[in-house]
């Protein structure tokens, strides 16, 4: 007993230790961070390589461990990238932009939102060059803004217009007797389509090609304008790959000239006139965000609350990466109630998920705008659940390359009970009443079940249909037309009523500013998100097994696998964007 005693004394003795040992690292860590202190010097070269995931919100994480194990994610906020670059605009210290990135972490709405920025900044006659050793298509849009692009001479430039591919499982199911039973609303809600047919419905290509053709035509206009090319010459470009190398690329003046490392730096320095690369100051856009350059100072009392939902609709807590009910909830009474915000902006960058956390959402909404304007603005997507909790918005402002709409309603069910019977498996269910027992896993869906799950979606669908012709104020009739499952641009839900504006998140709150009668007014970020104590232990581990699985087979085949595990867990009716698909 007296063993007993002494080795559990030991054990807490070393955990005690253990612990007073990370949390000294932490406070190390915590003060040698607060003691760097980033200048930016005179004649600087702003260099953007945008290396991490950009999120349209990236607080700083409150995970102590994470930080100093490298645990975490390394991400940058779209809020903080903008402020920055509109402080380049003015910073004298500030002489160009150089753009240096490889490959982007980001959808195509934040990279035109960007993009954007960039062409307000070349007002301050600051010049903007482009460099990379290989330029993908989302790369090039973004890099197609500067005064010259130069490529590597054995580099590459990938420019042959947008195509998405979507994988269909029914014949694995029917071959392996493990399948998906699929309950829906909407011809276009198309997310279960892969479980149920071999190959695209018309109704699903349709949209797909309608809105890939809507996300080309508009990178096209910007390309064709900042290259000062017509439309027609930059599609003809792309259908012949006439700037698959970098010859061919310059010929067709798509770059400026072909150049190694080395030589692009000489034009810096003539850009900057300086005699050698080591007079040129350069800050990357992260250390100049460190600096205090993410954020626009201002000395208003007025605020305007900026609110973040970005991520899948999920029922909980949430947090940077989903969004649920109980964090955006409590953001909106926090604004709703601060005195000192005179307006709210609602910033959806998801593609919907869970029914109830939406409605919840929405709910809290529809309280907040009575009390204060209330305006959305739309990232990559607001589709589906993302629209749900948009639609009845004062305003509703989505960049022209946003996925939105999916106004429709699913819900989806693993069955393995042809598998079960392969292998010899039989279940018996027990109950007291008629239905008590329920759906199985095990057992062919009932025609009972399928009957009360359709009347779900049915209720789902048509409150979703009401929800959102009170907020637009049209006819139950032309939402439905527009509604189900159909996925829209940004530009296509502007032409047909779904959304009031094009444009970005600075836009939005500069119109929910007009709302509130303000002529100055600071910006507050919302939700705060903190973990609980326990969080500290389990998240950075996990975050590490996933880098790990992630770096062994690959990014394409984790995000495939990541999906497909995704829709395994879908819980309840569904308000989720209508496919994966992997544009590229």
């Amino acid at each position: 007993m007296t063993f007993l005693r002494e080795l559990l004394a030991v054990i807490l003795g070393v955990f005690i230790s253990f612990f007073i040992m990370l949390m000294v690292l932490v406070v190390i860590g915590s003060a040698f961070s607060e003691d760097e202190q980033i200048t930016v010097k005179k004649n600087t070269v702003l260099t953007i390589k945008l290396k991490d995931v950009v999120k349209d919100y990236a607080p700083k994480s409150s995970d102590p461990f994470g930080e100093i194990f490298d645990f975490d994610d390394k991400k940058m906020g779209l809020n903080d990238i903008i402020n920055a670059i509109e402080n380049a605009k003015y910073d004298d210290n500030i002489l160009g932009i150089s753009i240096e990135t490889l490959w982007l972490r980001m959808g195509i709405a934040q990279t035109q939102a960007i993009r954007d920025k960039l062409l307000e900044f070349k007002e301050s006659g600051k010049f903007i060059v482009a460099y990379a050793d290989a330029y993908d298509q989302k790369n090039y849009y973004l890099s197609s803004v500067a005064d010259s692009i130069y490529v590597n001479p054995a580099g590459m430039l990938e420019f042959k217009g947008l195509s998405g591919e979507i994988l269909f499982f029914k014949d694995f199911q029917d071959k392996y007797g493990v399948k998906m039973e699929v309950i829906r609303h909407g011809k276009y809600k198309s997310a279960v389509e892969p479980f149920i047919a071999n190959e695209i419905s018309d109704a699903n290509k349709e949209q797909v090609k309608s809105f890939l053709n809507s996300i080309w035509d508009e990178l096209v206009d910007d390309i064709s304008e900042s290259r000062n090319k017509s439309k027609e010459e930059i599609n003809l470009i792309a259908d012949a790959l006439n700037a698959r190398s970098p010859i061919l690329a310059e010929e067709n003046k798509m770059i400026t000239s072909q150049l190694y490392r080395d030589e692009y730096e000489n034009i810096i320095n003539e850009l900057t006139n300086s005699e050698t690369i080591d007079k040129v100051n350069s800050i990357s856009l992260k250390d100049y965000i460190g600096a205090g350059k993410g954020r626009i100072k201002s000395t208003s009392k007025n605020r305007i609350a900026v609110i973040y939902a970005q991520g899948e609709i999920r029922y909980g807590k949430g947090d940077e990466n989903y969004i649920g009910q109980e964090s955006i909830v409590k953001a909106l009474r926090k604004a709703r109630k601060a005195k000192n915000v005179k307006a709210i902006v609602l910033r959806v960058n998801s593609p919907g998920g869970n029914t109830l956390p939406s409605d919840i959402i929405w709910r809290e909404i529809e309280l907040t705008k009575k009390e204060k304007p209330f305006v959305v603005s739309m990232g990559n997507m607001a589709a589906s659940g993302g629209y749900y909790i948009a639609c009845n918005a004062d305003k509703i402002i989505a960049e022209p390359t946003t996925i939105t709409g999916s106004i429709g309603v699913f819900a989806i069910v693993p069955n393995i009970s042809e598998f079960a019977n392969r292998i010899g498996i039989n279940a018996e269910q027990i109950g007291t009443n008629k239905q008590s027992v329920g759906y199985s896993l095990f057992e062919p869906m009932q025609e009972g079940f399928y009957n009360v799950t359709m009347e779900s979606i049915e209720f789902v669908y048509k409150g979703f249909v009401e929800k959102v012709a009170n907020g637009r104020n049209m006819t139950i009739a032309q939402v439905d037309s527009l509604a189900q499952g159909r996925v829209w641009t940004g530009k296509e839900a502007f032409e047909n009523g779904l959304v009031d504006e094009l444009g970005s998140l600075e836009d939005a709150i500069r119109i929910a500013a007009d709302l509130a009668e303000l002529e100055d007014y600071r910006v507050r970020n919302y939700p705060d998100f903190e973990k609980d104590f326990k969080d500290l232990f389990k998240g950075p581990f996990g975050s590490a097994k996933a880098s790990l699985i992630k770096e062994e087979i690959g990014k394409e085949f984790y995000n495939r696998i990541k999906s497909f595990k995704a829709i395994s867990e879908y819980k309840g009716i569904q308000t989720r964007l209508p496919f994966l698909i992997d544009i590229k």
